[in-house]
This record gives structure tokens, C-alpha cells and sequence, in this order.
């Protein structure tokens, strides 16, 4: 077994030394240095991560099934991305976590790695910086946390919606508005529906990164531990066998994970991410295919936004692997998992526990899942949509533009009596694309303006090149490419044009002549957003697009573990 870790703690005279020495003052035996596989924990635990905060304690499970295999566990930290407080949006920080993640692994004597991941962000910068490094690495979720209870009724992170129209309407109070937050976040883990997190989590298991049953299981459920401990102990045999990440991160597992996602309803923001993922390792992948792998995907997972239930439920339906089971004609099933086993393996005999959560496939809760990707003259390189979070009536729809130029313009103006609007309108948000917020942040699910509200109205059309949260749902074309901000033609629309969608024949058509167009250019040039120092000024000048991952251009491609000069 060929130890990377030995280039460290293998050496003789000061060099080997220092290494060891001052990793001695831990209180670790001479043995360990010799010949142990080095298991790096890369936690993204932080009392500013919520979703993350029992990720201490679940890291002493990682490591005790790491010692029973005989490997040396070593934990470190790297930047964790709370997205409930993480100003403008933890979504600017994703490639920063990721270069962190990277390099902290590169730089140290590492064999292996298990990612712990739990907050929307962190799962996707962890696998990122992981790829770009390609050693061999296991994924372990935090969970979601249990469902919450309020006046009698199960509730979850997408009610915080239907909470915020209830308030603003006067059918909610202050004080509910209180208790409900008590009610909802009870236990530790991330969201408890199929928002961002649970997809990520679902997305590392359907890619096979992670072991079977990581997407459900609630972050309290002490089986949680016991996949930690599981998981602690096959990665130090992932060492033995040298199963990289490139080995699991074929292009088989990629269509796998589109398909995958379908059928449970997952997040818009999964196709950002994989996007991403696949730049980093080298996967060929595009934003059609996540369209053309979705098409045939009914959604199997009755879980909200998209369905009724939680996370939870799912789990105890049976999981991840029973809903894949009954896609299993639609899967690779031969390819190779980080449990040494192949997809069939892992998914065999699995049977479903309630079809109320999981159901067959011939007789799916909803036909159209998965993620729909239009284009036309608004969207060159693409616009994304949930149909299974959307309205069918809208699918096919005309309507007059009301305009927010930005989220400030937006919030000043979007409950405001005079704000010219109805249901029949399409409301299009500007500059909330990766280089226009900065960081592409999760505000495209514009709420509804109250006047329409107290009419009854509950879906809009919304168009924006920004991201929404996966807990929204609603008939909202998001990530439109190029974004205003990088001179797309989003930036010259204007109050009272017309925009066409048509779902069904994937189109987004916005009624201006090429002649008009160009009087506005000329008339309104582009100002490119600028930013005079630090992390965001490199971020707006080497950020690329979201149809492409929106990963920064130099870390796409990974540049493998080589390991860096002696410096004593």
C-alpha cells in the first residue's frame, strides 16, 4: 500500500522529526506514524452553521470507526457555510470554501477523506475541493432535522412561505410568528424537507459517495452514528483499495443523480452544484442533460415542496434506496459505489414502507418532475424551472413584465398600492446573477404583492437570473443565462414589454425587435459590477455563468494530490 502520508511521517532525520514530533504532543503513539492509513475529517462544524452545530459529536463516531479499521483519524476544520446568516448569500463563498477544502487536504499528510457535510453549501464546496484533489473520499450527511409541530400540524422549512403570507396578510400573528420558529427548528440537522440540503444529501448518495441511507436519515436518529462509525471504517479501506474520487464520479453517476433528483423533487440550485462537481473532475456534463435525464422521471418522493411530507417520512418508507429500486430501469447499476459495491448491490431488496411516501413508478404522485431548462431569445444559454413546484396552469403563459431592477428595488416597491400589477403579470428580477448580486443569491421565488394575495392569487410567473431556495416552490424561471449583470439581455428589459413561456415546448420568448434592442444598449451601456478588493473583487472577475456551474475559471479541472516541498 503506497501511503501518501508516508512522504510526511515516513521520512528520517529533522524533517521526519518535526512531522512527528509535534503531533506527539496529542498524545499519539509512535505506531501510529507507521504505516497507518491517515484519515483526514473535514468538518465543517460552527455555531454559526446551525444545521452543522452537532457535527462535533458526530465526528468522534467517524473516528471511532476509523481506529476499529486500523486507520489514523485526524480531524480539521475548514470555512462552513450557514446559509441562514452568511451575508449577501453563502452561495458567494461556495468556490472560496472549495479552495479551502482543496488546499487544506493537498497540503497535508492525508491518504483519505471524509467530507461531513450538512448546510446547503457545504456539501457542494466539500465535494468540489475533494475532486480537485482526487483522493479517495466518503461523504457523511449531518441529516435533516424531525419534522416540527405547531398548532396540531406537522411543519417544515417551506411553511416559513406560507408563514411569511399569512403575516402579512394579519392571519398570523407576532407572537405565532414566534412560536412557530420554536416549533419548526426542534432538533439538530438541516432543512426537513427536499430543499437544498436534503438534495445535496440525496445527490452525494445517488452519485455513490456516500454510504446507502445517508439522504434520510434525521440528524437525531442515533442510526445517523451508526452510518458515521460504517462510514469511518470503509473509508480506510477505500485507502487500501485506492478507489479515488475519480473512480466513483464516472459520467454513468452523473446521469444517475439527474434521475434521481427528478424523482424526488430536488432543489433547482442541485444543477448549479453538479455542474460544478462535474467541471472539477472532469465530467463532460452539460445543462441539457439535465433536462434530457429528467424528461422520463415521474416524482416518487411525496416529499415537500413538491409533495406533502419530510425527510423524515422518507426514511422511514424505506429511503433513498427503495424509491431508487423502483426506477432501477432507469439507473447504471453496475457502476461502482465508495462502498465497493455497485448501485444493483446497494439498491436490491429494498422495499417501500408506505406508498403514501414512496411510490411505484407507474403509479408516480406527479408526472412532471425534474428539472425543465428553457431558452430563447431572454435566455440564450438557458433558464431553469421545477415543474413539480410549479402551476401547471402556467406553463403556457403571456403576460405584461413588472420590473424590480434589484432586490432593493424589489422590497421598496412590491407592496405598494401603486405598484401596477395583476395576475396576469410576469414579474422579472434583475442583477441577482452570480456577478450582479454578488453571489447569485437565493431571492428569484419573489413573494406575491399583497394586494394579489388578498385577492386569493398564490402563483405568479417569475423570472430572474438569480437562485431560489430549494424549500420555494412556484412557477419561477431561475438562473437565466448570460445574467443581466454580464450584459445578457435581461439587463435591457423593461417595464411593459411581453414575455411568453412555454413549459411543454421549453421556450421563453421576450416580444422586442432587434432594432429596439439595440436603442436601448446604446442608449442604457452595461455597468459591470465592481468591487475594489479582496475575495468578491476576484470572485466578479473570474466567476463563470450559471448554465456552467459558476465555479471560479481557474478551478475548473483538478490539478491531483501532488504533494508540495519540505520547508524545514
Amino acid at each position: 500500500m503506497n501511503l501518501r502520508s508516508k512522504q510526511w511521517f515516513g521520512k528520517t532525520g529533522k524533517d521526519g522529526f518535526i512531522y512527528r514530533a509535534w503531533m506527539k504532543n496529542q498524545g499519539i503513539p509512535d505506531d501510529y506514524f507507521q504505516g497507518k492509513p491517515v484519515i483526514g475529517i473535514c468538518n465543517t462544524w460552527s455555531e454559526l452553521t446551525p444545521c452543522n452545530a452537532h457535527f462535533r459529536e458526530l465526528a468522534e463516531f467517524v473516528k471511532k470507526g476509523i481506529i476499529e479499521a486500523g486507520g489514523f483519524p485526524v480531524e480539521f476544520p475548514v470555512m462552513s457555510l450557514g446559509e441562514t446568516l452568511i451575508k449577501p448569500t453563502a452561495m458567494l463563498y461556495r468556490n472560496l470554501a472549495s479552495m479551502d477544502v482543496e488546499e487544506s487536504i493537498r497540503a497535508n499528510p492525508v491518504d483519505g477523506v471524509v467530507l461531513m457535510c450538512g448546510c446547503d453549501k457545504t456539501t457542494p464546496s466539500l465535494v468540489m475541493g475533494a475532486c480537485s484533489v482526487d483522493l479517495p473520499t466518503l461523504v457523511i450527511s449531518g441529516g435533516p432535522m424531525m419534522k416540527g409541530k405547531f398548532k396540531g400540524k406537522e411543519i417544515g422549512t417551506s411553511d416559513v412561505w406560507r408563514f411569511a403570507e399569512a403575516y402579512k396578510l394579519g392571519e398570523l400573528t407576532q407572537k405565532e410568528f414566534i412560536e412557530a420558529e420554536a416549533c419548526m427548528a426542534r432538533t439538530p440537522g438541516h432543512c426537513a424537507v427536499m430543499g437544498t440540503a436534503s438534495t445535496m444529501a440525496t445527490m452525494v448518495e445517488a452519485l455513490g459517495l456516500s454510504l446507502p441511507q445517508n439522504a434520510a436519515i434525521p440528524a437525531a436518529d442515533v442510526r445517523r452514528k451508526v452510518l458515521a462509525q460504517e462510514s469511518g471504517r470503509r473509508i480506510v479501506d477505500m485507502v487500501r483499495e485506492d478507489q479515488k474520487l475519480s473512480k466513483v464520479l464516472v459520467r454513468e453517476a452523473f446521469e444517475n443523480a439527474i434521475r434521481v433528483n427528478a424523482a424526488t423533487g430536488g432543489s433547482t440550485n442541485f444543477v448549479i452544484h453538479l455542474l460544478a462537481i462535474a467541471g472539477r473532475i472532469g465530467v463532460d456534463l452539460h445543462l441539457d442533460d439535465f433536462d434530457k435525464f429528467s424528461k422520463s422521471i415521474p416524482l416518487l418522493a411525496n416529499v415537500q415542496p413538491s409533495g406533502e411530507h419530510f425527510m423524515e417520512d422518507l426514511y422511514y418508507a424505506g429511503g433513498l434506496p427503495a424509491l431508487m429500486e423502483q426506477m432501477k430501469e432507469y439507473l447504471h447499476l453496475n457502476i461502482k459505489t465508495v462502498n465497493g459495491k455497485t448501485v444493483a448491490d446497494n439498491i436490491a431488496n429494498s422495499p417501500i414502507y408506505d406508498d403514501k411516501i414512496i411510490s411505484t413508478f407507474d403509479k408516480a404522485f406527479k408526472k412532471d418532475s425534474g428539472i425543465a431548462v428553457l431558452r430563447g431569445n431572454l435566455a440564450p444559454n438557458g433558464a431553469v424551472l421545477k415543474p413539480s413546484a410549479a402551476s401547471k396552469e402556467l406553463f403556457k403563459h403571456r403576460g405584461k413584465v413588472v420590473l424590480f431592477e434589484n432586490i432593493e428595488d424589489y422590497h421598496a416597491r412590491i407592496d405598494t398600492p401603486e405598484l401596477d400589477i395583476d395576475e396576469n403579470s410576469v414579474m422579472v428580477l434583475k442583477n441577482v446573477g452570480p456577478k450582479g448580486y454578488p453571489g447569485m443569491a437565493e431571492v428569484g421565488n419573489m413573494g406575491i404583492p399583497k394586494k394579489l394575495l388578498e385577492k386569493g392569487v398564490k402563483d405568479m410567473v417569475r423570472i430572474s437570473d438569480g437562485r431560489m431556495s430549494g424549500t420555494g416552490f412556484g412557477t419561477v424561471l431561475l438562473h437565466v443565462s448570460p445574467e443581466a449583470a454580464a450584459g445578457g439581455p435581461l439587463n435591457w428589459v423593461q417595464n411593459g414589454d411581453f414575455i411568453s413561456i412555454d413549459v411543454e415546448n421549453r421556450s421563453i420568448n421576450w416580444e422586442v425587435s432587434d432594432e429596439e434592442l439595440a436603442k436601448r444598449k446604446q442608449a442604457h451601456p452595461l455597468q459591470a459590477p465592481k468591487m475594489d478588493r479582496g475575495y468578491v473583487s476576484l470572485y466578479i472577475d473570474r466567476v463563470q455563468q450559471a448554465d456552467v456551474g459558476a465555479d471560479m475559471d481557474f478551478l475548473v479541472g483538478g490539478s491531483g494530490s501532488t504533494v508540495t516541498r519540505d520547508s524545514h
